[in-house]
């Protein structure tokens, strides 16, 4: 390394940021080349958090998503700005992409799927919410979106943390931050890599025992997404049922307990690790035939990658 470069390095200020988001714990850490850019680049990741998270969360009452959601069969659409507009065609593009399994109008399951349940739902309430899921239903342009049955739902659990993470990454180049990375409740982005030119570490964790990690890996730049039973899942006479669900059955899937995916945008990770995890058992072999990035764990405990650096 040249003297030049390594007084360069020596400008800059490595930035560590511990916090809390989107019902996660997430992380920070970023070279700024002073004091007054680190403090606009953290206010600027957060500021970005919370506007995603009080338009897109459907846990708050105030936000858009819940709006949409209240006026359902109501006759009347909902006013949409363009950023909006772009998610729901995204969400479009992995509903058809997936043949409709990737479906954010398959929300409305979780009501039976809750994590503090104790007993397995009824078939019966179960064939009652399967007529309304299907993003086909769903009637949106640039400017409104319309839920025409009542009771349907979107949700942008699947998509909003990796796109937050896309973003923020955005927000930071553009104040003339380039190293760094991003954690957002285990879903990576690297800003880019650091001022000496090397990666950064990023681990995928064994999904029954998180706290062991099985591969580490050095990234440069890209993301790293990751979807399993692990996240959220039931316990249920001692079978473990999933959080993801099959929006065509109702019911939750099986077959991976986990998939990680390398890609360039942490939204496009995430999703197909979603997508690979709803594919059940069928997954692997989509991975493998689609030549993605991948590390993924069967229900057995056998491991299977496919790793691009």
């Amino acid at each position: 390394m040249s003297n030049s470069k390594r007084r360069r390095i020596k400008k800059q200020h490595l930035v560590n940021y511990d916090f809390y988001a989107m019902g996660s714990p997430c992380h920070m850490q970023f070279y700024a080349k002073t004091k007054a850019q680190a403090n606009q680049a953290q206010q600027l990741a957060m500021q970005c958090l919370a506007d995603l998270e009080q338009r897109y969360s459907r846990y708050r009452n105030d936000s858009l998503i819940s709006t949409i959601n209240r006026a359902s069969g109501q006759g009347k659409a909902i006013t949409i700005d363009e950023e909006t507009a772009a998610l729901l065609a995204y969400a479009q593009q992995c509903y058809q992409e997936s043949d409709g399994l990737f479906d954010v109008t398959s929300g409305v399951l979780q009501r039976l799927w809750s994590m503090d349940k104790t007993t397995l739902p009824d078939e019966t309430a179960i064939d009652a919410l399967l007529p309304l899921i299907g993003w086909d239903k769903v009637q949106w342009d640039k400017n409104s979106v319309y839920l025409p049955l009542a009771g349907m739902q979107l949700d942008f659990g699947g998509i909003v943390k990796e796109y937050a993470a896309d973003s923020i990454t955005q927000l930071l180049h553009g104040l003339g931050i380039s190293s760094g990375v991003i954690e957002l409740g285990g879903d990576i982005k690297i800003i880019g890599a650091q001022p000496d030119g090397q990666g950064w570490p990023v681990a995928i964790r064994d999904p029954r025992q998180p706290d062991n990690i099985i591969i580490q890996l050095t990234l440069t730049s890209g993301a790293l997404a990751s979807s399993g039973d692990y996240e959220r899942f039931q316990l249920i006479d001692g079978v473990r049922y999933s959080h993801l669900l099959n929006p065509k059955t109702g019911k939750p899937v099986s077959g991976l307990r986990a998939v990680s995916i390398i890609s360039e945008h942490c939204v496009i990770a995430g999703s197909l690790a979603t997508l690979a995890m709803l594919k059940g058992k069928q997954g692997l072999s989509w991975l493998q035939e689609n030549e993605l990035s991948f590390f993924c764990c069967a229900n057995n405990g056998q491991t299977y990658q496919q790793l691009s650096q």
